[in-house]
């Protein structure tokens, strides 16, 4: 730079400048990802959920694997709870469906939207069929999340979690059962 008003040092108005010298490298490096397939692959990755980061945690949890279809004798075996206090009223589920805190469903990682599962407290000894409309839960080793309603018919509501047992349940879609102890 000299000082003069009419002189531009380094060349930064005839596009030869720093700017424009990193410019070009990176329009070249976009070109050839493009080119390569790679960039798709890696939005395919982020599109697709190869890691879930849920909300309330620091690091990346991986997205259990969702099953197709259920194997006619699968039991389980754990522990279950309730969810729908207020944050949930109004939102739609994992089916696209609005949660229905009144409504005979679940919360399952794996098993297909739509599962009808047969629920059976062992605390209360009570029986419930209930439809898996949504995912989780995500927190601790619980199996299963049920909605209130079906909480309350498990005899579960006023102690959070319970231990229960689940299996898929031979039951008309149209029909919703809830049994007494057994």
């Amino acid at each position: 730079m000299t000082g003069y008003p009419d002189h531009h040092g380094g060349g930064e108005a005839t596009g030869h400048g720093p700017v424009a010298r990193f410019a070009w490298p990176v329009v070249i490096a976009c070109l050839m990802l493009a080119a390569s397939g790679a960039a798709n692959a890696a939005c395919a990755v982020a599109r697709h959920g190869a890691v879930m980061v849920r909300h309330g945690t620091r690091g990346a949890a991986r997205r259990p694997p969702v099953m197709s279809r259920v194997p006619p004798h699968r039991s389980q075996h754990g522990l279950a709870s309730w969810y729908g206090t207020g944050r949930q009223l109004g939102h739609a589920t994992a089916s696209g469906e609005t949660f229905d805190p009144d409504a005979l469903t679940a919360a399952h990682t794996q098993l297909p939207l739509g599962t009808r599962l047969l629920v059976h407290s062992r605390r209360t000894g009570r029986s419930v069929v209930v439809r898996v409309n949504d995912r989780g839960p995500f927190r601790g080793h619980r199996i299963l999340d049920l909605s209130p309603e079906a909480a309350r018919q498990l005899g579960i509501l006023g102690t959070g979690t319970a231990p229960v047992d689940i299996e898929p349940a031979d039951v008309a879609a149209d029909e919703e059962v809830a049994s007494a102890p057994r």
